[in-house]
């Protein structure tokens, strides 16, 4: 008999009616809580033993197929509902996930559902971060950086790469940091690879100068860092006309399960390419931050712990107004701190992740981007187009762009020009309209010269 006794499928009926589901799926769910339910009649409480028997059961060997991941996400779901309700004392596979360090859930199921769940469940196991030899020189490192103010996030995420390959590697021990470097570069030899390694080295003899001044750090080699950047994904500069078949796509955008998304997904792309945002500042607008009054939006604690407030066009004002209205009419809450792109969902808004991939799938119903693979134009390309546009626009109203590029620079949320300069991808229409305007102005003070 299980923990929980639902002889009546009382407690499975429950569960599926605190989800929105269609009758398709509705029926698709309660067939695997079912033969979930079935197993569990046949154990005193839930356990790791119980869960293999189901997944042998529903012959669940977690080859990459959806059908069998969705099974272990709906079963998954199940026992946090029950853990809620308080019908187990306990979650075997967020304990399970807690005891060997795994990141998240899939990672255990798959390990149970290996040939040898004790050895694969070992395995998932991380080694403790900045527990090597140099652990804590590196770990004193990072700390110094961020109480002066940076995030040091990818950087501290490079260092404690490192620090797994020195723990792996302790015959490294009492080398000099330029030996350590130089075996983890040897392990993976790739231009990127190479690259980090590069940069790891900088970081470090850079803190180990400020305790010997005599330790110089040595300098970057440029050929590094010129490699990388021919194999370099370039940014896809998308025209006006690219956006406009994005947002008319987006009308009929395809959803089986939701059918306020296509208004999501058509806003999102109105923010990215109008305004600029990145994929995250999208994800954290809450709706307090639309103010109508003012024509204007606020992006809050971005990079480099910045805010800034951006003025947006009538017709993007118009298009959010018509969006909140409809937002509203969904049931969405109207609380300002509430998402302003709202879910139906724990969280209430949709991630960083569900934003790429909504606009990703626009992209490629628009037949911008194949139906598979990474080639195409990125979401983030639509910052790069905005920034290439507009500079455009600037020129064919007889604009000068250097004399407004540091206002751009600060709509994007930049620290500085040069950071904006990276977005300027020189197309064949920019170049038309650079040469024009040299044409037109700087012919004159040639002549002029020649005159004098």
């Amino acid at each position: 008999m299980s923990a929980w006794l639902d002889t009546d499928d009382t407690v499975a009926e429950e569960f599926l009616k605190t989800r929105k589901l269609t009758e398709k799926r509705f029926r698709a769910y309660r067939s695997v809580i079912r033969s979930f339910e079935r197993v569990s009649q046949r154990h005193q409480a839930l356990s790791r033993e119980m869960l293999s028997e189901w997944m042998r059961e529903r012959k669940v060997n977690f080859w990459p197929k959806s059908s069998q991941v969705q099974e272990i996400h709906i079963v998954d779901d199940f026992i946090d509902y029950l853990l809620k309700r308080g019908l187990i004392d306990k979650n075997p596979i967020a304990d399970l996930r807690l005891k060997h360090g795994a990141r998240g859930n899939r990672p255990v199921w798959r390990a149970i559902a290996s040939p040898n769940p004790d050895d694969a469940l070992v395995a998932l196991r991380r080694p403790a971060p900045f527990g090597s030899f140099l652990g804590d020189f590196m770990q004193n490192h990072v700390t110094l950086m961020r109480n002066r103010g940076y995030k040091y996030t990818t950087e501290a995420d490079l260092l404690l790469r490192f620090d797994r390959f020195l723990q792996a590697s302790p015959h490294l021990a009492g080398e000099s940091i330029e030996k350590m470097v130089a075996a983890w570069a040897a392990a993976k030899r790739t231009p990127h690879h190479a690259a980090q390694c590069q940069k790891a080295e900088r970081m470090l003899t850079k803190a180990r100068y400020r305790i010997d001044a005599k330790m110089l750090p040595r300098p970057c080699d440029p050929r590094v860092g010129q490699q990388v950047a021919r194999i370099y994904r370039k940014p896809h500069i998308l025209s006006p006309g690219d956006v406009r078949l994005m947002l008319d796509v987006s009308r009929s955008y395809s959803t089986r399960t939701f059918s306020y998304r296509p208004l999501c997904a058509r806003h999102m792309i109105i923010l990215a390419y109008c305004a600029g945002l990145r994929r995250g500042e999208i994800a954290r607008l809450n709706l307090g931050d639309v103010d109508f009054n003012s024509g204007t939006i606020t992006i809050r604690d971005t990079k480099f712990y910045k805010t800034r407030i951006l003025p947006l066009s009538d017709s993007a004002l118009s298009e959010l107004g018509a969006f909140v209205d409809a937002r509203r009419g969904a049931g969405a809450s109207q609380d300002p701190q509430s998402a302003l792109f709202w879910h139906d969902h724990p969280s209430g808004r949709h991630s960083s992740y569900m934003v790429s991939k909504m606009i990703t799938e626009v992209m490629r119903q628009a037949g911008l981007k194949p139906l598979s693979g990474r080639a195409g134009p990125r979401v983030h390309d639509l910052r790069h187009s905005m920034v290439v546009n507009r500079i455009l626009e600037w020129y064919r109203t007889g604009v000068n762009p250097q004399e407004r590029l540091r206002f751009l620079s600060t709509y994007m949320g930049h620290r500085d020009i040069n950071s904006t300069l990276v977005y300027i991808t020189v197309t064949r229409d920019l170049l038309h309209e650079a040469n024009e305007r040299f044409r037109a102005i700087g012919i004159r003070c040639l002549n002029l010269e020649v005159a004098s």
